[in-house]
């Protein structure tokens, strides 16, 4: 997902509806890709990740206490920091209302898939201890949000440790997507629809 978007941002710098269309094909392309790789190629199914659609109603509830908790945590960050979302939020502001509720369905969808469900199971299976599986791919969920600058990078790692923990307990990957999504779109595009 990183080098999809340092590519396009290093031929389309310029934040665009092209560019941010760009950008979510392909990290939509990478989520597909990693569920045809745990499907097709490693030959399982998609609970080894923890994605099952059995308990929808349930995985939708403690997706709603996620958000819930995730935006305690954030309003205690923002209310030390004084964090106003910096560049990111400002970038968003030039995009249409349709194309950040794409972008933050693909956010709460294809992050989780990539850096919760897959990398946490795959390291785990590797041998790495459940903690440090779920802590690698925190780093770099975290780092990965360097272009908001480094509060945006200390809020990624506090919410995704949230989320890690999350997933390490209850080994549900929607209601992380729930959770994630929420957290995402309620800042971001909730505010543009009531305007």
């Amino acid at each position: 997902m990183l080098l999809v978007r340092e590519a396009v941002n290093y031929f389309l710098p310029e934040v665009t509806v092209r560019s941010a269309l760009l950008k979510e094909a392909g990290m939509g392309l990478v989520g597909l890709i990693l569920v045809a790789i745990v499907h097709f190629g490693e030959g399982l199914p998609l609970s080894s990740i923890g994605l099952t659609t059995t308990h929808f109603l349930k995985s939708l509830l403690w997706g709603v206490v996620l958000a819930i908790v995730c935006f305690g945590v954030a309003g205690i960050f923002i209310a030390l920091t004084h964090f106003n979302g910096g560049s990111n939020a400002r970038s968003l502001e030039k995009l249409p209302a349709w194309l950040v509720t794409v972008i933050v369905f693909r956010a709460g969808i294809v992050e989780e898939l990539c850096y919760r469900g897959y990398a946490i199971e795959r390291l785990h299976a590797l041998g790495l201890p459940r903690w440090l599986a779920a802590l690698v791919p925190l780093i770099i969920f975290g780092l990965g949000h360097w272009t908001g600058g480094r509060l945006n990078i200390a809020l990624a790692l506090l919410l995704g440790a949230v989320l890690a923990l999350f997933y390490l307990w209850r080994r549900d990957l929607a209601a992380n997507m729930i959770g994630h999504t929420l957290v995402d779109f309620i800042p971001n595009v909730l505010p543009r629809l009531l305007h």
